[in-house]
């Protein structure tokens, strides 16, 4: 299958453009990165340099794919004035749509966020209604970010109603990978009070791959989402014990599938997807949270 990554250049896509080129798939990718012109290296994947908020170079970037991955997009809202935020995020995200729409192509998997319900960068905090949190949670954004993401996952739903494409929407957790396993969870290791929105969870840049090659290869109908996250928690922490010595009553809790397991469920994930995660902070970080000798 041949498979458009955009985004590519990130630590998902680059995660993801390996993993799929492992699995056998024909790779093309692209991102604002300025391309090369060196001899490039043998099994490098086809690049194109595009800004995706243009809809003419997103058509020239999906044409000719069978599959799209859009991984591309401004990864949170602190960083950038909020309106460019937003329309970065949901223009890119419409005008790769509505390309493989138009070129028929028969699977979108779309990079969305566990932000969506909107207690990550709220303007007026508010915490989730339980935990572990798991897709049927309420959705109640505030900020740009979570927005664009949110109305991302809409302009799925739209998509397989007027055509024949099925969509698949992933919200991955705080992504980590080798360079900043320590730098992020570490004091979180460390500190169960270094608190975080997403109640201790995270995932593996690598994991994360694997289920996005799973998503793309699926033959499941119109729109799911799914979450995507370590099962085990950021520190290994009694997930119950630490739940109630932080937040007392003001978090629902409900029934765990392991006693430091995450706070955000992926039972979904697993069950749907067949996807099974295989690696945890514990391979990249000792018991105080510093990096492995590697």
């Amino acid at each position: 299958m041949k498979v458009l990554i955009t985004g590519a250049h990130g630590k998902v896509g680059r995660a993801t453009t390996q993993a799929m080129i492992d699995a056998g798939h024909e790779v093309m990718t692209t991102d604002l990165t300025r391309p090369g012109f060196d001899r490039k290296p043998e099994g490098a994947p086809k690049y194109t340099m595009a800004d995706l908020t243009d809809a003419g170079e997103a058509y020239a970037v999906v044409r000719g794919a069978d599959a799209v991955v859009h991984i591309a997009a401004i990864p949170e809202p602190t960083g950038n004035p909020p309106h460019v935020v937003f329309q970065t995020n949901l223009m890119a995200t419409f005008n790769v749509l509505e390309a493989a729409i138009s070129f028929g192509i028969k699977r979108f998997v779309y990079i969305s966020s566990e932000t969506v319900p909107g207690f990550f960068f709220p303007e007026r905090d508010f915490l989730p209604d339980y935990a572990p949190v798991d897709e049927e949670h309420p959705i109640r954004p505030q900020d740009p970010y979570a927005l664009s993401k949110h109305f991302g996952e809409q302009l799925m739903d739209a998509a397989v109603r007027r055509s024949d494409i099925q969509c698949i929407s992933i919200r991955p957790c705080w992504v980590q990978f080798e360079g900043n396993y320590e730098l992020n969870l570490g004091p979180q290791i460390r500190d169960s009070s270094v608190l975080s929105p997403n109640l201790w969870s995270y995932i593996d840049a690598y994991d994360l791959a694997d289920a996005i090659v799973l998503a793309t290869g699926s033959d499941l109908p119109g729109h799911e989402v799914f979450y995507i996250a370590s099962p085990d928690n950021v520190g290994g922490y009694d997930f119950a014990e630490v739940l109630e010595q932080y937040y007392g009553d003001q978090i629902e809790l409900r029934e765990l599938s392991r006693p430091d397991a995450s706070g955000i469920s992926s039972a979904k994930a697993q069950r749907m997807l067949g996807w099974t995660p295989k690696r945890s902070w514990r391979d990249y970080l000792d018991a105080d949270g510093r990096a492995l000798q590697q």
